[in-house]
């Protein structure tokens, strides 16, 4: 217990304070004045202030913010516009879109380094033949008698010289498999037949499974193949959201699948304890999540401060203060609607599952 909280805090906190320094950082770079930099919601445990601005920590850890002068954000203040050149409405569309994106902009920096230095120092691994690597517990393949290192020569009579091939041929396979392996500790080729088992695919149907895993080399990266496999895991994360927002959206997902504080917490730990690759690689996962919901057009988030500047530049007047803030106030009490529910579920998951 004490690990997951050790370790949600260090997801938490790298994964905030990051996020909203870029937004600081952004301010500053545009002389924007900042009046307070929090990290979590009031009301406040601890502050300091250092020069014009005040460094707080907060007791609500469910995020932060960058409070800038002239500004109506998530510290749900009213903020009096006087004009003055240093204040976030004196500024150009492009400063304020800027600066609102900076904290996403950070986030995703965060992810594609973490996991650009993980591959500098672990490698790539690489799946090739269809030799297993693992025989997972309590499934088929380990009831029927398969062992690591056994080499799948055909499945249902058709040849799987590779991993993939191997997968595909299971996939599409009926209720058993008839396989030929190879099998070096004793040097025999033994023919098995194997039933399935149905899990979910990721892309919402269904496929067949036997319960292995690949073996998989492991060699040095190069400087174009960190950059590449950073590049690849953002986009391909970041399409991994926008496709299950895009099922939830019609009706083929469901809101028990997302996970809020509680679920992070439990990711966290677990991830922990594998080791500290896998739990810098968490944190990237977690980086790139927040980054992609943040953007998203929603009040009290990123994207939606942008859709005001939008707004406002293209009808050439501010949009009233007094109707951001009810905005802003809606946004937020939504948002957290949103995690309570999301918190029943991970509640229900790990206590009654």
């Amino acid at each position: 217990m004490l690990l997951t909280i050790l370790a949600f805090a260090v997801v938490a906190g790298v994964i905030i304070t990051i996020h909203e320094f870029g937004h600081f950082l952004a301010a500053r770079l545009t002389g924007m004045r900042v009046k307070r930099f929090s990290i979590g919601f009031p009301p406040r445990l601890y502050s300091r202030k250092i020069g014009e601005t005040e460094f707080s920590i907060s007791w609500i850890p469910l995020g932060g913010y960058v409070q800038i002068a002239g500004m109506v954000d998530e510290s749900l203040d009213g903020e009096e516009v006087t004009g003055a050149k240093d204040e976030f409405m004196s500024k150009n569309a492009w400063q304020k879109a800027f600066v609102l994106s900076a904290g996403v902009i950070m986030n995703y920096l965060t992810a594609f380094f973490l996991i650009a230095g993980l591959t500098a120092v672990i490698g790539i691994g690489e799946v090739k033949e269809s030799r297993i690597g693992e025989v997972l517990p309590d499934n088929p393949a380990a009831a029927a008698g398969v062992l690591a290192q056994d080499e799948i020569v055909s499945v249902n009579g058709v040849s799987t010289p590779l991993w993939e091939d191997l997968v595909k041929a299971i996939s599409h396979a009926g209720d058993t498999v008839l396989l030929i392996l190879n099998r070096p500790s004793s040097g025999e080729q033994i023919q098995i037949l194997i039933p399935t088992k149905s899990v979910d695919d990721v892309n919402g149907g269904q496929r067949r499974v036997i319960g292995i895993a690949p073996h998989v080399t492991i060699r040095s990266a190069s400087l174009g193949e960190t950059i590449e496999q950073a590049w690849t895991f953002c986009y391909r994360t970041t399409t991994d959201i926008v496709g299950f927002l895009s099922q939830l959206a019609h009706g083929n997902g469901s809101i028990s699948q997302l996970s809020g504080p509680l679920g992070v917490a439990k990711l966290s730990g677990e991830s922990a304890r594998q080791g500290p690759g896998a739990f810098l690689f968490f944190i990237a996962f977690v980086s790139v999540s927040i980054a992609f919901l943040n953007i998203l057009p929603f009040p009290a988030l990123d994207g939606g401060h942008i859709v005001y500047v939008i707004i406002e530049a293209i009808i050439r007047r501010p949009i009233p203060t007094k109707a951001k803030l009810i905005i802003q106030q809606v946004g937020m009490a939504t948002l957290l609607l949103l995690v309570l529910i999301v918190s029943y579920h991970d509640i229900m998951r790990m206590f009654f599952n």
